[in-house]
């Protein structure tokens, strides 16, 4: 072959090879917005194991949903797992109404959120939003929260004097730090209402009960939710093979359950629980990486298999 005839075949070859490539190299780093709830905390470490098994280097920030929807907006978040509809709905509207974010899907459904109090407290009467207000001296006039901007529908709860409540108070914290007041008041046998949801270990771990009315607030059926997967606006055009993975990505209430348990009860940290989950279901793969490739264009679902069993030896 002459060398001018050699050149060009190695210029064509070059470029089928960059050609082939899933996402551009702007797109190797995704930024993940975590708000710090055991679910999504659990959903977003299952999804960037996925990545690096692609060959991404996804980054995760924590932070409270309304600063994660303003960092979309910005451009320095991508992708947000954790928009629960109709409990965050109202914070997220203002951003796809200006079409700063977008929903690709969602991710889970059959999900719960509402009002909860523990079984004994539901058993001497409280058990509706209406009964609440009865026993207010019991409850100490408060409703235990999660992190600042995941309590709004307690907030116009309030705001709206809805079944006599507007002088009670929010008591905003993390999961975490809500969860271990609920525990301790168990303990005592003292009352609290608190911001409960599924899945979520709580539901075995605490005999809770759900309280109803609150559908203005928190939708029918004790807050029957579905949370979405949301996007900066762009980023799907931008990256569509990480964007090809968040439309296939879809988790269920019994995994989610699952690795949860594995984390609050089994001592793991959340990547080592959805590393685990991951290899009791090999078959979630295949679905969830189809038609889906590595940074560099390879097929995706036997980089990750190989990435899997590489780093858990």
């Amino acid at each position: 072959m002459k060398s001018g005839a050699f050149g060009c075949a190695v210029l064509l070859m070059t470029f089928q090879g960059a050609a082939s490539a899933a996402d551009p190299s702007a797109c190797h780093a995704p930024q993940f917005a975590d708000v710090g709830w055991t679910d999504i905390t659990l959903t977003t470490s299952l999804t960037t194991a996925l990545l690096e098994g692609l060959g991404y280097a996804p980054k995760v920030m924590t932070l409270s949903t309304g600063i994660a929807y303003k960092a979309m907006q910005g451009k320095s978040i991508d992708v947000f797992l954790g928009t629960w509809d109709p409990a965050l709905m109202e914070a997220a509207r203002p951003y796809y109404e200006n079409k700063s974010i977008q929903t690709v899907r969602l991710n889970l459904t059959g999900a719960k959120f509402t009002l909860a109090v523990p079984r004994y407290v539901y058993e001497q009467g409280v058990k509706s939003y209406a009964d609440l207000n009865t026993y207010k001296d019991k409850f100490g006039g408060k409703i235990y929260g999660v992190e600042p901007g995941g309590n709004k529908p307690i907030q116009n709860l309030i705001a709206d004097n809805a079944y006599g409540l507007g002088s009670w108070s929010l008591v905003e914290s993390s999961e975490k730090g809500m969860l271990t007041q609920v525990n301790r008041q168990i303990r005592k046998s003292d009352w609290i209402v608190f911001l409960g949801w599924a899945p979520h270990p709580m539901n075995k771990n605490i005999e809770l009960e759900y309280l109803s009315g609150g559908d203005k607030y928190y939708g029918e059926n004790f807050g029957a939710s579905s949370v979405r997967t949301d996007v900066r606006s762009g980023y799907l055009e931008q990256c569509p093979n990480v964007g090809q993975l968040l439309k296939n990505l879809e988790f269920s209430i019994d995994a989610e359950n699952t690795m949860m348990d594995y984390v609050l009860n089994g001592g793991l940290d959340p990547r080592s629980a959805a590393r685990k989950w991951l290899g009791e279901h090999p078959e979630w793969l295949d679905k969830t990486l189809a038609d889906v490739q590595t940074l560099d264009g390879r097929p995706g679902l036997a980089a990750v298999k190989s990435y899997m069993a590489t780093t858990s030896q």
